[in-house]
């Protein structure tokens, strides 16, 4: 599977918005998991573009796998991709905790000290272009692209329509 975040602008406003000074705009941010198709399985909740990916990673990552479970998909066992955003001690430890072998590529930025012996599987790492591939995907839906919707649920619905309609695309 492969993990990644994205902001989008939210030009009205609403829930779960913030102001996120590298796009100088007030944005949403959520985070998707992807099969090795890039197929979207799971979506975070979304929260304010003000804060990284790894803002209160453990809940999000949690509430991902939970929709995994609830769906009959084990993670026992999947290997994860992320990029050095997702660079952290703890969702590391809570990947291994739910048998997820995570390969996240090291942030250098981040790193004082090695705090944990990993080794990053780069063949493995290749297949992560397919989760950017998907934020392109989404990214084709227009009402996705630019937030107008000011409530945060009716928001993370739209994704979940144009999930569903890439899954028919890929598919059928």
């Amino acid at each position: 599977i492969q993990l990644d975040g994205s902001h989008t602008p939210a030009k009205r406003g609403g829930e779960a918005v913030g102001y996120q000074g590298r796009k100088k705009s007030k944005t949403t941010n959520a985070l998707f998991l992807t099969d090795k198709n890039g197929l979207p399985i799971a979506m975070s909740p979304p929260f304010a573009g003000n804060h990284n990916d790894l803002f209160e990673i453990e809940s999000h990552f949690q509430k991902m796998l939970a929709d995994l479970q609830l769906s009959d998909i084990s993670p026992d066992g999947l290997f994860m991709n992320a990029d050095a955003g997702f660079d952290s001690k703890k969702l590391r430890e809570n990947c291994q905790k739910m048998g997820i072998i995570p390969n996240i590529d090291h942030n250098k930025r981040n790193r004082k000290k090695a705090y944990y012996q990993d080794i990053i599987d780069e063949e493995l790492y290749k297949e992560r272009f397919s989760v950017e591939r998907t934020n392109a995907w989404i990214d084709a839906f227009k009402i996705l692209l630019i937030r107008f919707e000011r409530k945060a649920d009716n928001w993370a619905s739209l994704h979940y329509l144009a999930f569903i309609l890439i899954f028919l695309k890929r598919n059928f």
